[in-house]
């Protein structure tokens, strides 16, 4: 199969890295300034594995693929889009993006029946142009469509490599469970300047994630998720003390937080729906402090 990756940062890299690995002919998209930056290959350090994988390199999308993966930040999706034509001769659309709203953004774009919507919860980070260091001891792939053919093909040569990989019938379910724990992890490291440790054994720290986590599973069922905040309470308690969100990698390296794609599900949808989102707008109000928003 054909996979053509937009985006070459940490997610869409150990994406490529797995792929290409696994026998896929994979193109990487880049920003046409980095063209002559990123070399003709990926390098992937993880614990599942450690390889140099050759993939082709890109700044357009103009050649056939059976799936396009949409891997940039929420915050250059945009941007990332107007390079690309709503008739671009790819089969699927996959956005592994953090959020919710760019499901309806990319269906308006593509079509609903080719976007697949999907999730991946790990900590991947690009080191420099083609070097990628999966540091999580998981990787875990989620997806809503378990019938399709290319879905499976996907999902077999990750769990060879080491993913977790489910299907979520309920679209809902699938998108929500990922921003109702990624949401109050980021917004916590980056509120306290902290790795999940640091948050985990500061005591008003803790509960105010704990709060966060309860105030983001009520907005997603009261949206139609099904969700457990106790689980999802005890999943952020056993994560690994040094691990970062990206949020947080962002805010230290001055760049502009996906604040929008991940906090304002929770905030408009308890708006919406009138629920209480004083832990998530509290957390909200002191990263824009930080970062001047």
């Amino acid at each position: 199969m054909q996979h053509t990756i937009l985006g070459a940062g940490g997610i869409g890299g150990l994406v490529g890295a797995v792929l290409a690995h696994g026998g896929e002919q994979v193109t990487m998209v880049v920003r046409p300034e980095a063209l002559h930056r990123h070399p003709m290959g990926l390098w992937l350090e993880s614990k599942f594995g450690t390889f140099t994988t050759r993939v082709k390199v890109t700044a357009e999308v103009n050649e056939p693929a059976d799936i396009l993966w949409i891997t940039v930040k929420a915050t250059q999706l945009d941007a990332a889009l107007k390079g690309i034509s709503a008739d671009a001769p790819v089969r699927y659309v996959v956005p592994l993006l953090n959020g919710v709203d760019h499901v309806k953004v990319l269906r308006e774009r593509f079509g609903h029946d080719r976007v697949i919507p999907a999730t991946i919860a790990v900590e991947s980070e690009r080191t420099a142009p083609g070097v990628i260091v999966h540091r999580s001891p998981f990787a875990r792939f989620n997806a809503a469509e378990s019938g399709h053919p290319v879905l499976h093909h996907v999902t077999d040569l990750f769990s060879a490599f080491g993913f977790e990989c489910r299907y979520i019938a309920n679209e809902s379910t699938l998108l929500w469970s990922k921003l109702a724990f990624l949401a109050p992890l980021a917004l916590s490291t980056t509120a306290a300047g902290v790795p999940v440790g640091g948050v985990l054994s500061d005591p008003a720290r803790k509960a105010k994630l704990e709060a966060c986590i309860r105030e983001a599973c009520a907005v997603a069922i009261a949206s139609g998720a099904e969700l457990d905040a106790d689980k999802l309470l005890a999943a952020v308690n056993v994560l690994p003390a040094p691990m970062r969100s990206s949020m947080q990698k962002d805010v230290d390296a001055g760049l502009p937080p996906e604040l929008d794609a991940i906090a304002g599900p929770i905030l408009r949808g308890a708006a919406q729906h009138g629920l209480r989102a004083s832990a998530t707008t509290e957390l909200v109000e002191t990263i824009k402090q930080k970062v001047k928003v």
